[in-house]
């Protein structure tokens, strides 16, 4: 019988009060009987409108079904028949504005717990799983994949599942892409995404690190070792900055150089080779994921204050509703229709303060969201010792400056065909946020996934 709560079940947390002072994951999953009493609120629709608005089309409906008949396991291999990366898609994707966000239970109260329960289901695999998957007998067909964040994750782990030889190049000496330089361990334990890699490995992915492609060999060289198709899943890693005076003051970092040293070099702690600067007072300059990120990880290394600087509303602020309201509870505060004009330093060249002009909400621009007009006679200083810019990334141009004939925009993401991840270069194909620029996980996987398709029907015919 179904649970016709208006309500999900609650996800147990760490206290605000505590988390705040530790890089320990929030967040801290359904117990068995949580995720059975959120699975009976599913309804079982016959048009399944969650799967729509899942861009790795997983079969939602059926794997929630299979959590009522307690078939954990065989919930799992249905929702890793799509994807590549359950743990990571349960904790990280913004389910809100996909599969929840169609879901019939969210017309007259709360969605369905879609990605709890999917977290659910991949924390009890990698628990209780016994065998690691087998690997399939090879097709004798040989990619390569230049990057392994979240896109060429999914794409090697489809292609391998088919018995191609898949083999991933990784610029960083982990593993990972994003998910470990950019995600804090608070959102995504890095255990998380090492089991997830090793299930990749298991399935015959090879993957080899400390290999920039483009410095290190080029994609015609990749060619010439007898690849049949090279897949560019390289990011957006390539930091954006307003272009204001001061920008270049010790003490100005960006939400990428930030969230590495803390993420992947693990800069924050006392042993530390390479410490990071910690702040006391720190603006953030943002209002995406990435700004939330930083906020909470300046807090965690013990900022007596921490603001967002976002110049437009809370009404408009991008960053998942989840993302704010722990940003709210952890202390972080929003200085929203605020907007940094200057970053002010002393006579040794450290911050000491931005200054700022307020903002109002005009017109709506092309996408929709209201434009931010100068309030006149507003401008006003904020007293600062460290500001992080956390406005956006662009892909990092070492791949198309190195790849004669690869077509980008004006922006520098690589063009491909729609829904095939096809580039102007025969046999390259492209996917995620080296395509689109800086987006979600599950976005980067679902045109891993597309691409991956693509290459399988050219190359099995």
């Amino acid at each position: 019988m179904a649970n016709m709560s208006l309500e999900k079940q609650k996800m147990p947390e760490l206290a605000p009060d505590i988390r705040n002072k530790n890089f320990e994951e929030v967040a801290l999953g359904y117990t068995k009987e949580q995720a059975l009493t959120e699975a009976a609120r599913c309804l079982q629709c016959k048009n399944k409108p969650c799967v729509g608005g899942c861009p790795v089309q997983i079969d939602i409906p059926a794997f929630i079904k299979k959590i009522t008949e307690e078939d954990f396991e065989g919930a799992y291999q249905i929702i890793s028949a799509s994807s590549a990366l359950p743990a990571v898609c349960g904790r990280v994707c913004p389910q809100e504005s996909q599969c929840e966000g169609r879901c019939v239970r969210g017309i007259k109260g709360e969605p369905v717990a879609i990605g709890r329960l999917e977290r659910f289901v991949a924390d009890w695999h990698m628990a209780n799983a016994a065998e690691a998957p087998q690997k399939p007998r090879s097709n004798g067909k040989r990619v390569a994949i230049i990057g392994s964040g979240p896109a060429g994750l999914t794409y090697a782990g489809d292609l391998a599942r088919k018995g191609y030889e898949v083999t991933v190049f990784e610029a960083l000496h982990v593993a990972g892409g994003v998910l470990v330089y950019g995600i804090p361990e608070f959102r995504l334990p890095k255990s998380i995404v090492a089991k997830e890699i090793e299930g990749l490995k298991a399935l015959g992915v090879k993957i080899e690190t400390n290999m920039v492609i483009g410095r290190i060999q080029s994609i015609d060289e990749l060619f010439e070792q007898g690849f049949d198709s090279v897949f560019i899943g390289s990011g957006a890693g390539l930091p954006n900055f307003m272009g204001i005076p001061g920008e270049n003051l010790k003490g100005v970092f960006s939400a990428n150089e930030f969230l590495t040293r803390i993420n992947l070099m693990k800069a924050y702690e006392a042993e530390s080779e390479t410490p990071v600067w910690k702040g006391n007072r720190v603006a953030v300059v943002g209002g995406g994921n990435v700004a939330m990120d930083a906020a909470r990880c300046a807090k965690r290394l013990g900022a007596e204050e921490v603001s967002i600087v976002y110049r437009r509303s809370m009404d408009e602020i991008p960053a998942r509703k989840e993302e704010i309201h722990h940003a709210i509870e952890e202390g972080i505060v929003f200085r929203t229709l605020t907007n940094p004009t200057e970053v002010l330093g002393d006579e040794h060249q450290n911050v000491i303060g931005i200054r700022c002009v307020e903002m109002e909400l005009g017109e709506p621009d092309e996408r929709g969201r209201r434009r931010p007009i100068v309030k006149e006679g507003s401008e006003h200083i904020l007293p600062m010792d460290t500001v992080i810019m956390a406005i956006g990334t662009s892909p990092n141009p070492l791949i198309r400056s190195t790849t004669p004939g690869l077509e980008t925009n004006r922006w520098g993401c690589i063009v491909t065909e729609e829904a095939t991840g096809k580039t102007s270069r025969e046999g390259v194909y492209a996917g995620g946020d080296a395509v689109t620029g800086a987006a979600t996980v599950i976005l980067a996987m679902g045109a891993g996934k597309e691409a991956a398709k693509a290459i399988d029907e050219k190359l099995s015919k």
